[in-house]
């Protein structure tokens, strides 16, 4: 697959998400069809209630695979950059960690959430956060200049991983912090997925191995990288997603086959930090 081909169905396939208000990108037994089923989704991957309702609505879109925002121990005053932010949900998390001393930036390739979180953050009244479009491989950020990175479930849809770590590690300050929350595989997947744009999109094919993952960021210079948590990945959560569900369909993949596949999928909260005081 050609990156600018995976970079315009995933851009295409979250436009519309932003559009329709939900997404099944998420390690949970059922689709988030409705607010309450969104609700669901974020609680079984670490969110609380009192996170649930600190955020305007229409921010959780049930897009994640974790909570980030919950293991980067952010302080008030730090400025902190949110790869992949959707329609805002970790940066408003994030945003009310640090205060209004605190900045937030959130950078996503996709017009439609771009304008979606810029809505959602004038309607909450946070001052202190900032949506920009670019790409999370280019990232619109200027060099040492943010002391914590999160994302949640976007790393795995770049074509570039490496150039993304390499992004993160220049716009750190030394000493900062990064907290992701990602997909990874345990063993390669079958060519006929890793070659299906449909399953790239659907968060499964975009993986790569979990010891290439740490790899990656330690080879972009991270220190003290590691593993903070690991989840299995539910086969209903990869069943009942649209993109996904279109693939199997597509190419008549028996159930069996399909548990296997999941069974090499992990969802895992991974940190690390740049060198330096």
């Amino acid at each position: 697959m050609e990156k600018n081909n995976i970079r315009k169905a995933v851009r295409e396939s979250y436009a519309r998400i932003a559009k329709r208000g939900n997404s099944c990108c998420a390690p949970v037994s059922s689709c988030c069809e409705s607010p309450d089923l969104t609700e669901e989704v974020s609680k079984k991957i670490g969110y609380t209630e009192k996170d649930l309702k600190s955020i305007p609505e229409g921010s959780n879109l049930g897009l994640g695979c974790g909570n980030p925002v919950a293991i980067a121990s952010l302080k008030e005053g730090e400025t902190v950059l949110d790869l992949g932010a959707g329609a805002g949900f970790d940066c408003f998390l994030a945003a009310n960690k640090v205060g209004q001393k605190g900045r937030v930036i959130g950078v996503d390739m996709t017009p439609e959430m771009v304008e979606k979180a810029r809505e959602n953050a004038e309607r909450g009244g946070y001052d202190n956060v900032e949506f920009r479009l670019g790409e999370i491989e280019n990232l619109p950020v200027a060099d040492v200049s943010v002391d914590v990175i999160i994302s949640n479930c976007v790393i795995n849809l770049a074509p570039d991983k490496r150039r993304v770590f390499d992004e993160a590690f220049r716009t750190l300050k030394p000493g900062g912090r990064l907290m992701i929350s990602d997909i990874v595989l345990l063993k390669e997947l079958p060519e006929v997925i890793k070659k299906s744009v449909e399953a790239y999109v659907g968060c499964v094919s975009g993986a790569v191995l979990k010891d290439e993952y740490i790899k990656g960021l330690k080879e972009a210079g991270f220190q003290d990288v590691r593993i903070e948590d690991e989840t299995s990945f539910p086969v209903e959560s990869v069943i009942h997603d649209p993109a996904t569900r279109e693939f199997i369909d597509k190419f008549n993949i028996p159930l069996e086959k399909v548990e296997e596949v999941v069974a090499s999928i992990q969802s895992i909260k991974v940190s690390g930090v740049k060198p330096g005081s």
